[in-house]
């Protein structure tokens, strides 16, 4: 296509730069993709991108100018060393389909010019920006994916379109935006959305992308909730220099090296996993016939690419409604096409790492009822897979470990669990809130009442517990009349965690009078011997609560220092009027 740019643009085109941003691997630390940037707007008299993209659009100029800058941003991208093996991520304008002079092709001849595959391309579109009323994004998302490109959409989960989106035009890629990412490991909101929207792209065969990543607490979070690659001042800054691109990156690989967690689950997953061979998604359909005629047992396999990354699942009934259906046949046996004739055959299907929590597999699958299973992964690469049976295997092996640890009076998480979650508290730097319960004046309860009422005394404040606290509240039973609370928190979150707590104290103290004869609620107490067997008067049941706060800068959170406070402080939240002491560690 021949330019029809006037000299204006000509002249900003060679003042303007490209700089390129990596992507890595979230679990290698390896270069996946850069993204292409541009630089130099304000040289040429522009305050922002989008205000210069606006000018080129009232010029009715914005697919010519675009086209100069693929050509620009493909000219410096073969200048990065081992180019051949990444992705070149290219923002688009959603207004380009508007412009008059708007062809096809031209993109695929800039391509062979600069001999990059097509598959080195990922045209990435923005969801940030509301589009105009004769052109948008999904019908642009459409176009580029009939072309056969990669695509991804920015700014996930902060824009307009959002889910629909996800529905009408399954993109490749999905960039979660920096606002759900900034502080994440400090804001349970923000895990729970993030978790949410990677895990939906992951059952629909997307990849996910967090983006802006700046701390190694978010990197390790976003890790740890399933994202796929990482972008961000992290790992670096954009930069005009091509040769400040690196393959990987030493300081990424350091943090994901020695915060490398053992997951106690992962001997338990390997003696589940079936380590079937994939095939790979350029392999002849011949052979992949073969195949299925050669295992009849088995009814799919999973797919990969050339890096031996998965893609989804072949099923065998999909190869036969295929082979059965008109010229379906023909279609396998003639090979005068380069293109893959069972990628349209391959089915999404969750994946994961070999290293992630049983919990992150449980929830994939539940997610998808109509799953056969899970893909897992090792550093990305296909590494096995387990099956509808072995996940419920693990789901009851789980359920009888969770039964076995739990208190058999209130069904809560005993003290085994409870030690578990002070080890994660003492080992990483989130904030919590922590909190001990000791029913006040039990055992004179109990010494009257006798040994059933004071059963129903403890059932009701578990059940208070359940019932009251916020469903994000790790909540067991020590034993006997204590008990155990604690929460992940962020400056928006504390202090309405902390009256959860305190209206647990006051829902208690209302509650529990019903457990009284209507003499002794009258008198607002009860007559029983003390330890030193004198009688004396002993007021009604009460709860007092010890809370400790450990905030992100928190350096001595070791087990024994936080239960040596949270014992001193249930003393004195006994003598206190409202029954609660509080403290922080700093």
């Amino acid at each position: 296509m021949k330019s029809n740019l006037p000299k204006k643009w000509i002249q900003n085109l060679r003042v303007l730069d490209v700089a390129f941003q990596p992507i890595l691997n979230i679990h290698t630390g390896k270069i996946f993709a850069v993204e292409a940037l541009l630089r130099n707007y304000e040289e040429v008299g522009f305050s922002s991108i989008f205000e210069l993209f606006d000018e080129v659009y009232k010029d009715n100029l914005l697919y010519s100018f675009d086209l100069k800058l693929r050509k620009k941003a493909l000219k410096k991208f073969i200048t990065i060393e081992g180019y051949e093996n990444i992705k070149l991520f290219y923002n688009l304008d959603n207004r380009l389909l508007e412009m008059p002079d708007f062809s096809n092709g031209n993109t695929n001849k800039l391509l062979k010019r600069y001999n990059v595959d097509r598959n080195s391309v990922c045209f990435e579109i923005s969801e940030r920006y509301e589009v105009s009323n004769n052109s948008n994004m999904q019908e642009i998302l459409n176009h580029y994916k009939d072309e056969k490109f990669c695509i991804a959409i920015d700014d996930f989960g902060v824009g307009y379109s959002g889910y629909k989106l996800l529905y009408e035009c399954k993109p490749n890629v999905i960039k979660i935006d920096r606002f759900f990412l900034s502080g994440i490991q400090n804001d349970i909101k923000k895990k729970i959305m993030t978790r949410s929207i990677t895990h939906l792209a992951i059952q629909l065969g997307i990849k996910v992308i967090a983006e802006g990543v700046e701390s190694k607490e978010e990197l390790l979070a976003c890790r740890d909730i399933g994202c796929h690659f990482i972008q961000g001042y992290l790992v670096q800054k954009p930069t005009t220099k091509t040769a400040e691109i690196l393959t990987e990156y030493p300081h990424i690989l350091d943090i994901l090296n020695i915060e490398k967690r053992v997951i106690n689950s992962n001997y338990q997953i390997e003696t589940y996993l079936d380590k079937k061979a994939p095939i790979c998604v350029d392999t002849d359909m011949n052979l992949v016939l073969e195949y299925f005629r050669k295992n009849p047992q088995t009814d799919l396999i999973p797919v990969v690419n050339s890096d031996n990354e998965p893609l989804g699942i072949l099923y065998e009934s999909k190869i036969k409604e295929f082979v059965y259906s008109p010229y379906g046949r023909s279609l396998i046996i003639n090979n005068g096409t380069k293109n893959s004739k069972l990628k349209n055959l391959i089915l999404p299907c969750g994946i994961t790492e070999i290293n992630c929590n049983i919990s992150t597999i449980i929830e994939l699958f539940s997610n998808n009822p109509e799953s056969s299973g899970i893909i897992m992964t090792n550093n990305s690469k296909y590494y096995g897979f387990l099956s509808v049976r072995a996940i419920i295997s693990i789901i009851n092996e789980q359920n009888l470990l969770y039964a076995r640890e739990q208190n058999p009076l209130t069904k809560l998480p005993g003290n085994a669990m409870i030690e578990r979650y002070l080890s994660d508290v003492s080992q990483n730097k989130n904030s919590y809130i922590l909190c001990y319960f000791d029913l006040d004046n039990f055992k004179a309860f109990n010494d009257v009442y006798g040994f059933r009422n004071g059963d129903r005394a403890i059932i009701l404040f578990a059940d208070i517990l359940r019932k009251n606290l916020p469903q994000e509240f790790f909540k067991a039973h020590i034993g006997g009349d204590d008990f155990f609370v604690g929460v992940e928190l962020n400056e928006d979150s504390e202090l309405a965690y902390i009256k959860n707590i305190s209206d647990i104290v006051s829902k208690f103290k209302d509650d529990a009078r019903e457990l009284y004869s209507k003499e002794d609620k009258e008198n607002g107490y009860i007559l029983s011997t003390d330890r030193d067997g004198n009688k004396k008067k002993f007021a009604l049941l009460t709860t007092s609560a010890s809370l400790v706060i450990i905030l992100n800068t928190t350096n001595k959170r070791n087990i024994e220092n936080i239960n040596e406070i949270l014992s001193i402080q249930k003393k004195v939240a006994k003598q206190d009027s409202n029954h609660i002491s509080m403290s922080t560690i700093l």
